[in-house]
């Protein structure tokens, strides 16, 4: 079976042109047609550069060759090299499919990508083309997207509390847009850019998160007043409010009271004579299918918000913040067994695991561990733990023993899995960890000189020919 493999070695990419296959992606042709970010020639005329830098090739799954088969076919093909290093496997038809969801159930809401939640090339591409806005933290992040082809007008700057170095780089290279929750901000900002479009975050009720932001970031609805009286003292201008219910929301009504919540600003604004225009809804949409809300389900909360506090005919655009809803599906992790040892175990009780065995711990050291691509696992409570499993078909018959998943380090506290009941594994064996791709790659070290896992974006060729690109890219065999 011949692999093609996308070379970015061709002329720059001009615009993507998206057209969609309505069978594989069951949205009637009316609906596509009528997305304006799917449009079939430029995308608003703009100058979009996509997936044609170095390191940022694409491995073509034609002949209905599946992500698994691609996952095997590396597994042989790093072997052959005697490569023992852990790598992803990226799905651009996840990315693709995330976002016609999004459009598809909040029409009126913007994306604007964090780039802080996975910065990976093809990636950060794929948005480009997709015609989304860009979330980004820091003069990095935005030199990034900038070198990416990403005109300001698309950028964000959503860091509340930015160093003065980094606003004067936005001002030189006209992003405009950020954000402030304080005086103190309001005064950095007034020193070196006058002409910035500033967005006032407010704290909001993130009780029902796993990661609260509110206490650190998000000026009280109670000095929303006195902010934007200040900023008009200063000769800044205020466009909008924004606001974000943490990260891995369990409760699709801390949307709805916080919009409730932004709308009181936006009152209080008219009041002081103030006409503002955007409204930031941030981020905290799931990005995996086990989440205990649907993002239908926060999305349903959000349309009836938005209905009843910023109807269209209100003018206020409305965007987002979502990281997490379009990676984290996408990205299976494959980290391979480089080292095994037995313990012996008296146990008085016995596993409830049918066919397991309790005499003995069986322990089991990976190619990446918590200071890498599963930093996750003590950094982000929103994925907390994982569920490896095997490469190969395990039959129920085999015996289960209690095994202990380590990372490769030499730090004990480097563990990606206490307990789990799994057949006997050999070095040289490898485990796949779904549901990767959020605050993985972004967080990851080489400490002790273990490398970073290597990424591999894959697209079908379903897609591949539905995107028109094959004149754009060279390919090779």
């Amino acid at each position: 079976m011949v692999e093609h493999h996308i070379s970015t070695t061709g002329p720059p990419v001009h615009a993507w042109a998206w057209r969609l296959d309505p069978e594989k992606l069951t949205i009637a042709k009316t609906e596509f047609e009528s997305m304006e970010c799917l449009a079939p020639a430029t995308i608003k005329g703009s100058v979009v550069q996509v997936l044609s830098s170095e390191n940022c090739d694409v491995d073509i799954l034609d002949n209905g060759r599946t992500i698994r088969d691609f996952i095997d076919n590396k597994i042989k093909e790093l072997g052959s090299a005697d490569n023992d290093e852990p790598f992803y496997v990226a799905s651009l038809d996840g990315i693709f499919e995330k976002h016609l969801r999004w459009r598809t159930n909040l029409p009126r809401v913007k994306p604007f990508y964090a780039v802080k939640c996975n910065n990976d090339a093809a990636v950060l591409r794929m948005m480009s083309a997709l015609d989304t806005g860009f979330d980004c933290a820091s003069k990095v992040e935005i030199q990034l997207m900038l070198s990416l082809g990403v005109t300001p007008d698309k950028i964000i700057y959503g860091h509340t509390t930015k160093p003065l170095s980094h606003i004067k780089y936005a001002c030189t290279h006209g992003v405009h847009t950020m954000t402030f929750d304080s005086e103190d901000e309001l005064l950095k900002i007034s020193r070196c850019h006058a002409k910035a479009k500033l967005v006032l975050r407010i704290a909001v009720d993130d009780s029902a998160s796993k990661i609260r932001l509110s206490s650190k970031f998000g000026a009280s609805l109670e000095s929303a007043a006195k902010l934007l009286g200040r900023a008009g003292e200063l000769g800044l201008e205020v466009i909008g409010v924004s606001f974000h219910v943490g990260s891995g929301c369990t409760q699709g009504l801390a949307f709805k009271q916080a919009i409730a919540d932004a709308r009181r600003v936006f009152d209080t604004a008219n009041l002081l004579g103030r006409q503002m225009s955007l409204l930031d809804i941030g981020g905290g949409f799931p990005g995996t299918e086990d989440c205990q809300v649907e993002f239908e389900e926060f999305s349903e909360v959000i349309n009836g918000a938005l209905e009843e506090f910023f109807p269209p005919d209100s003018g206020v655009q409305i965007i987002a913040e979502p990281g997490r809803y379009y990676v984290d599906s996408a990205f299976t992790l494959a980290a391979k067994v480089i080292g095994k040892r037995v313990i012996p175990e008296d146990m008085d009780e016995h596993s409830d695991v049918e066919g397991s065995s309790p005499d003995r711990i069986m322990m089991y050291y990976l190619n990446d561990g918590v200071y890498g691509s599963l930093s996750c696992l003590i950094n982000d409570p929103a994925h907390s733990s994982v569920d490896p499993y095997l490469t190969r078909v395990v039959d129920s018959s085999e015996q289960r023993f209690r095994s202990v998943l380590w990372g490769p380090t030499c730090d004990s506290i480097d563990k990606v899995k206490d307990s789990c009941w799994i057949p006997e594994l050999n070095v040289g064996d490898w485990l796949l960890i779904n549901n990767m791709g959020a605050y993985s790659i972004c967080a990851s070290t080489d400490f002790n000189g273990f490398e970073r896992a290597h990424i591999y974006p894959v697209v079908s060729t379903k897609t591949w020919h539905a995107l028109n690109l094959p004149d754009i890219y060279n390919i090779r065999q």
